[in-house]
């Protein structure tokens, strides 16, 4: 009996992996068994820098919500505590937003805070 070579199904999935790996540099992206290697580390990234990723974001928003809360004589602190107690529900992506693109309304903000916590 003859020994089964796979040879399409095998030829199929090689080339499917080395059509993943386009772009890497060196061997990654011509031999086959580094090139898998290197497609499931990047995959392995992948999945964990899509939740870094919101990590990120939130960072950015809360260091911008900061710098405009401080020209507005409130820290980052005191500004999302005083919001909380005037029960104004603003995520920190709109409120970086607004502190980026749109000042007065921000200050808006700030007042109603230091008004909650007065």
């Amino acid at each position: 009996m003859p020994r089964v070579k796979g040879g399409t199904v095998t030829h199929a999935r090689r080339k499917r992996m080395l059509k993943a790996a386009k772009g890497y540099r060196g061997g990654k992206s011509r031999l086959f068994k580094t090139a898998k290697d290197q497609v499931m580390k990047s995959r392995t990234y992948a999945f964990r820098d899509r939740r870094n990723n919101k990590i990120n974001f939130r960072k950015l928003w809360i260091a911008r919500i900061n710098a405009a809360s401080r020209i507005n004589g409130l820290s980052y602190s005191k500004l999302m505590h005083g919001l909380k107690l005037a029960n104004i529900e603003v995520n920190r992506k709109m409120l970086a937003d607004l502190a980026v693109n749109d000042a007065d309304a921000f200050k808006a903000f700030a007042e109603a805070a230091k008004k909650a916590l007065a």
